[in-house]
């Protein structure tokens, strides 16, 4: 059981998500950038084009086609708690975070064990942009030109055998690197999971750049998974180690609330939060809310996986 005294408990974590954006929103509206800037949301960021340009990106056919959320939205609103629990913590305090060199190990129930370098793991495949929406549990949304490869070609190079159900995957826990590590908000390392089901789905990639440019620090340098028709939590970001089980991992945020925070993510608007209505959302960047879609959107592509479930309890 997590007890935190009230010394521990920052503002941000204590003020309604929503309220909170609607703040941002107003601030907006009212074009006052200069307060906008004080209040911890700068929209300055700009995309150099000279600057960490991914070669050789292909179009993909799985991307939506929907307005593009600004680059300076994308990298100063972020949830990463081991730099901090503040939307504005990550671009802050991960400027020198060393993301070379990078090894990934990918272990447990394969037949094809090894550690890898970043390089290594990249190579076999061709990497695409894909715009996909995104979506967080707090009732806000963006769209995000990722760039990376199908998680599930990488699964099939290590040959996963036939007792693995589900994919662990385990974050970078450096205490020399993230602040956020000294918090107890969380069980350190951060763990997600998905069922091998997910993991191989066409949709589900290993993302390592955005706007066709390497990932940023703040956005889950140098590796990170984008699972688009889950919550944003099952966005598990700096990936150090990819382990295939036969039982489901117990994740980060179902060890830190179960009635709140459930294995599966999946986008049902009619499951809403303990603290908030899934009902509705607010793309960061506009005023009013739109409605949640089923799976985030996706429901054509993957509400098969679904099937004979009850998505309440599940959820």
């Amino acid at each position: 059981m997590l007890i935190r005294t009230e010394s521990d408990i920052r503002s941000s974590e204590i003020t309604d998500e929503c309220l909170y954006l609607r703040r941002r929103e107003f601030i907006m509206a009212a074009a006052v950038p200069a307060l906008a800037a004080a209040a911890g949301f700068s929209r300055t960021v700009t995309l150099d084009a000279a600057q960490d340009q991914i070669p050789n990106v292909r179009k993909s056919a799985y991307t939506v086609n929907e307005e593009v959320n600004t680059y300076g939205d994308i990298t100063s609103y972020n949830n990463f708690y081991e730099f901090g629990t503040d939307k504005a913590d990550p671009a802050r305090n991960a400027k020198n975070f060393r993301v070379k060199p990078w090894t990934v190990r990918i272990d447990g129930l394969v037949n094809q064990p090894a550690d890898y370098q970043l390089e290594d793991l990249i190579k076999p495949h061709g990497l695409e942009e894909r715009v996909y929406r995104l979506r967080c549990v707090e009732a806000w949304s963006m769209v995000i030109p990722w760039v990376g490869f199908p998680l599930g070609d990488l699964l099939k190079r290590v040959e996963p055998s036939s007792q693995a159900k589900f994919v662990e995957f385990t974050t970078l826990a450096d205490r020399n690197q993230m602040p956020g590590l000294r918090s107890a908000i969380l069980k350190w390392p951060y763990v997600e999971g998905l069922r091998l089901d997910e993991a191989m789905h066409p949709l589900t990639i290993l993302a390592v750049g955005l706007y066709g440019r390497v990932l940023p620090n703040q956005n889950g340098a140098p590796l990170r998974l984008v699972v688009p028709w889950k919550y944003g939590f099952k966005s598990i970001k700096s990936i150090v180690r990819i382990r295939l089980v036969e039982k489901q991992p117990t994740t980060a945020w179902v060890a830190y609330g179960p009635q709140e925070y459930g294995f599966y993510s999946n986008v049902n608007p009619q499951v809403d939060h303990p603290r908030w209505s899934q009902g509705s959302e607010r793309r960061i960047g506009e005023f009013f809310k739109r409605k949640t879609l089923m799976f985030n959107g996706y429901a054509d592509q993957v509400a098969g996986l679904y099937a004979g479930m009850d998505l309440r309890k599940n959820y």
